[in-house]
C-alpha cells in the first residue's frame, strides 16, 4: 500500500509484512483491553492508519465502525450523524490517531456521550505488541463489520456484514467484476467509510495480492488529473469511482494534460454508487481514447450495503 500525499508524492508505505504486523500488534491492545463482539468507530483521515486499524480489529474480533470523520469547522452539523451511529452501534470506543485526538476532544466537550468514549490513538501502538496477538477468534458467521448507510434521506442504517459475507463477495469480484489474469494494480480515491472505497478499494487488493496506491478524495476534487495520472504513473489495471468523477475528469483534464497520460494499463474503470449516465461515460471514454482508454474498459455496477457490496456488474471487455 502506497498512500499518495496530495495525491501525487510519495508518501507513507506498507508491505504486507508490515501491514500485518500493524494489524497484529492493533489487535493485541484491542483483546487486552477488549472483548470480541465489542464495537468500536474508526475515526480516521485518509491514509495507511485507517487500513492497518481495519485489519485490526478483524484479527481481534473486535466489531469496526467506520464513519466519516466530522468537520472540526462544522461540528455543529457532522456531530450529530456520528452520534446516531455511535448510539446505535452501542459502542464507546474510538479509534483514531494522534492527529484526530484534539477533534475528540472538541467531540467531548459539546456532547458529553463522546467524554465516556475510550479514545485511543492507534499510531502510538508500538510494533513490539504484535507478538502479543493471541489469535483470532472468528468464524465465518462473526460480525466484521458494521457498514452504515448515507442517512441522506434518514437517520443512517447499520448493516451487519458477516467475515463469510466479506469473502464471498471479495471471490466473486475476484472471478468477475476484478477478473484479470493476478498481475494487477488498484488505484483508489474513494472515501473508506463507504462499502465502495472501503472493499472494492482497500480490501480486495489484499484478497487479489497486488499493489493499492492511495490518495484522500479532496486531493482528486481539487484537481481530478491526479487520478488518471496515478493511473498512468503506476500501470493500473483496476480503479472505480461514481458517476461525478467521470463527469469532472472530462470537464477539467486538460488537452495539455491529457497529452501526458497513458491509460492502456486499465482493464476495468468501475462506475456506481451514483446513477449511471450513458453521456457521460461515452463523453469520457471519447475525452481520453487517444490517451489508450478503451470503451470496454467501463464497466458499471450496481451494489448496496445490505448485499456486501456488488450485486450485478459488467465484466471486463463487454
Amino acid at each position: 500500500y502506497l498512500y499518495l500525499e496530495n495525491g501525487e508524492t510519495e508518501g507513507q508505505s506498507y508491505t504486507y509484512d508490515r501491514l500485518d504486523r500493524r494489524a497484529r500488534a492493533i489487535a493485541a491492545r484491542l483483546r487486552r483491553h477488549y472483548k470480541p463482539g465489542d464495537r468500536a468507530l474508526l475515526i480516521f483521515p485518509p491514509g495507511l492508519d485507517y487500513m492497518a486499524t481495519f485489519l485490526g480489529c478483524l484479527y481481534a474480533g473486535i466489531v469496526a465502525v467506520p464513519v466519516y470523520p466530522p468537520d472540526p469547522a462544522r461540528l455543529n452539523r457532522s456531530l450529530p450523524r456520528v452520534k446516531i451511529i455511535a448510539c446505535d452501534a452501542d459502542t464507546r470506543i474510538a479509534l483514531t490517531t494522534s492527529a484526530v485526538l484534539p477533534l475528540g476532544q472538541q467531540m467531548s466537550q459539546m456532547d458529553a456521550d463522546f467524554a465516556t468514549f475510550d479514545w485511543l490513538a492507534v499510531d502510538t501502538i508500538p510494533d513490539a505488541e504484535a507478538d502479543d496477538w493471541p489469535g483470532p477468534v472468528t468464524t465465518p458467521e462473526s460480525i466484521a463489520f458494521l457498514q452504515y448507510t448515507s442517512g441522506s434521506t434518514s437517520d443512517p442504517k447499520g448493516v451487519m456484514v458477516t467475515h463469510g459475507n466479506l469473502l464471498y463477495n471479495l471471490r466473486d469480484m475476484a472471478t468477475s467484476w476484478f477478473n484479470f489474469d493476478g498481475d494487477g494494480r488498484l488505484v483508489t480515491w474513494l472515501p473508506a467509510f463507504h462499502d465502495m472505497g472501503l472493499i472494492a478499494g482497500l480490501l480486495f487488493p489484499v484478497y487479489g495480492k497486488f499493489p493499492c496506491y492511495m490518495m484522500a478524495p479532496r486531493d482528486f476534487v481539487q484537481q481530478p488529473v491526479r487520478w488518471l495520472e496515478a493511473i498512468s504513473r503506476y500501470r493500473a489495471t483496476h480503479s472505480c469511482a461514481p458517476t461525478f468523477a467521470f463527469d469532472l475528469c472530462s470537464r477539467k483534464v486538460t488537452p495539455a494534460q491529457r497529452a501526458n497520460l497513458d491509460l492502456s494499463s486499465w482493464i476495468m474503470a468501475g462506475n456506481g454508487s451514483e446513477p449511471i449516465h450513458w453521456e457521460t461515460l461515452e463523453r469520457f471514454a471519447n475525452t481520453f481514447r487517444g490517451c489508450g482508454l478503451a470503451w470496454k474498459t467501463i464497466s458499471t455496477a450496481y451494489g448496496l450495503a445490505e448485499a456486501t457490496l456488488v450485486v450485478t456488474s459488467t465484466p471486463p471487455g463487454e
